[in-house]
């Protein structure tokens, strides 16, 4: 008997890959016979990629860390009642580029927004939803960020320095440490088959 649909989140800073492995996930949980929805946050529904496009737009790099931090949440609301809920609830499983600990990550260990507050966000729009398996693609920022560089020019996320992104990971890590249960850390500096490999390991046994 399969197991029920599951909530799996990707995250990290940027340049780990997240987007590489994506496709590679939805299509290992394919090939086991489920049903997959992938998405991303911010975004994932037509009014979330309008404050996406607002987030990421270097015009507006003076943003309020609190403004950003509502925006971001009013785009989850959106998401999680339009798509996360009903797809689960139809049956499907749910990949997510990035959820809730991307802010705890980028919000408050980035720009040094209150936990607490975060929290009570996460509790008023998500209510108990909460992500089944959070894969944590890890590296140290200063690699990250120069595979980063090396794409399309850098939004207003990605043009900050290396000392934020350093803030970043550590409260990812800081995450990862608190909820063992749920996060896999990915070491991302390994060779792509070698972190393909230990992602399809991570993903078989969730969905055995």
């Amino acid at each position: 008997m399969s197991r029920p649909p599951i909530f799996i989140t990707v995250e990290g800073i940027e340049g780990v890959g997240k987007s590489t492995h994506m496709n590679f996930i939805a299509e290992r949980l394919q090939a086991r016979g489920r049903s997959v929805i992938q998405t991303r946050e911010p975004g994932g529904t037509a009014l979330g990629e309008g404050i996406r496009a607002l987030l990421l737009d270097r015009a507006h790099a003076g943003m309020n860390a609190d403004a950003e931090l509502l925006l971001i949440f009013a785009a989850r609301a959106q998401h999680v009642e339009k798509v996360i809920r009903p797809s689960l609830a139809a049956g499907n499983d749910v990949l997510c580029d990035r959820f809730t600990d991307a802010t705890y990550a980028y919000q408050g260990g980035g720009r040094g927004v209150g936990l607490d507050r975060i929290a009570v966000l996460e509790s008023f729009v998500q209510r108990t939803l909460r992500p089944h398996l959070t894969l944590l693609l890890d590296a140290p920022a200063g690699i990250a960020c120069a595979r980063a560089r090396h794409r399309s020019e850098s939004d207003r996320f990605e043009a900050e320095d290396l000392a934020f992104f350093d803030r970043v990971r550590a409260a990812y890590l800081q995450r990862s440490a608190r909820e063992p249960g749920r996060f896999r850390i990915v070491d991302a500096t390994q060779p792509l088959d070698a972190v393909r490999r230990q992602i399809a390991d991570l993903v078989q046994r969730m969905i055995l």
